[in-house]
């Protein structure tokens, strides 16, 4: 799928906590989406995904007729279901389930008004696909951390989408899962964005990163282009040092401490392409004022079951 972002915002309780993001992530690639606390990042996956209005600029993706742009807001719920699925943070099934009925519940937009299926191998074919066919029959809470982010792919591909939505898959995932996690969806070749914590998975498995710094857009490109020390600095607020993977040559990000001092003024040779500095003015606030962005705020949302298959959130980044 083509994913292109035009100037997309949106305010949330009164403030804009996205603002103005132009990006187009490569399609078939996997793009990180990188920034701290508090930056944005679940607000912009969930306009993307059309759970959210953008209050400015839009999400356009291509369609699938003629593959002219269109923005995702006019898609009908049950295509955009089709098309796009989200796995937020700390997915979780409310009721006592089977692993085959949590994943069957990606194939909710697909079923008949009496709830038919029209593919009825879809859950199998997407159990195997993430290695978790073994599991179809387990209880759903007696999965680990791990097996459980598998199971909520396994969902997201019964889908069968064209652009997959990760929140912080590998949040309390041990290294080996998170490995695993990532090597997975790496190897599905669907064009995915995946908020991030840990710019060391993004380095090693991401094509593209996008970095947010107070709901703008700090800086885009390949993970070499842009996870250098000065945007760690200006971005992060610690010094760190980058250097080269001995066996990969993708870049290794080690930190040294918070930094000491205001961030810097870095070039567009230190962070790839910049669109955005942190601190900047907004284009949406008065002269003076600074864009903010209180992810407390972000959970509003008009969206339903069907417009795009997330399951509930708990917490807060």
């Amino acid at each position: 799928m083509e994913l292109t972002l035009t100037g997309v915002g949106t305010r949330l309780g009164g403030r804009w906590v996205v603002d103005g993001i132009d990006a187009t992530p490569p399609a078939g690639a996997v793009t990180g989406l990188l920034g701290p606390n508090g930056a944005g990042k679940t607000t912009l996956l969930r306009l993307i995904a059309g759970l959210l209005t953008a209050d400015a600029g839009a999400v356009l993706v291509d369609d699938e007729a003629t593959g002219a742009p269109v923005t995702v807001a006019s898609l009908p719920r049950r295509r955009r279901a089709r098309r796009i699925a989200l796995l937020e943070q700390e997915s979780s099934a409310t009721m006592p389930l089977l692993v085959r009925e949590v994943v069957a519940l990606g194939r909710v937009p697909y079923r008949s008004w009496w709830g038919a299926d029209p593919d009825d191998t879809a859950v199998a074919r997407a159990l195997a696909a993430a290695d978790a066919s073994h599991l179809a029959d387990r209880p759903w809470d007696s999965l680990s951390g791990g097996e459980r982010q598998r199971v909520h792919i396994a969902r997201a591909l019964a889908q069968e989408p064209e652009l997959l939505l990760l929140d912080e898959p590998t949040n309390h995932l041990d290294v080996a899962a998170q490995l695993s996690l990532l090597t997975f969806v790496r190897s599905l070749g669907t064009t995915t964005v995946a908020a991030l914590h840990d710019l060391n998975l993004a380095a090693s498995f991401c094509d593209h990163v996008l970095v947010l710094s107070a709901g703008r857009l700090a800086a885009a490109g390949s993970p070499s282009e842009v996870l250098t020390p000065a945007l760690v600095r200006d971005v992060y607020h610690v010094e760190a040092d980058v250097l080269p993977h001995p066996r990969t040559g993708r870049p290794v990000i080690a930190f040294t401490g918070p930094a000491s001092s205001a961030p810097s003024d870095r070039g567009s040779s230190d962070a790839g392409s910049p669109v955005g500095e942190p601190g900047l003015v907004s284009p949406h606030c008065d002269a003076g004022s600074t864009s903010s962005s209180p992810e407390s705020d972000r959970r509003g949302s008009s969206g339903t079951h069907e417009d795009v298959l997330a399951t509930p959130t708990k917490g807060n980044r």
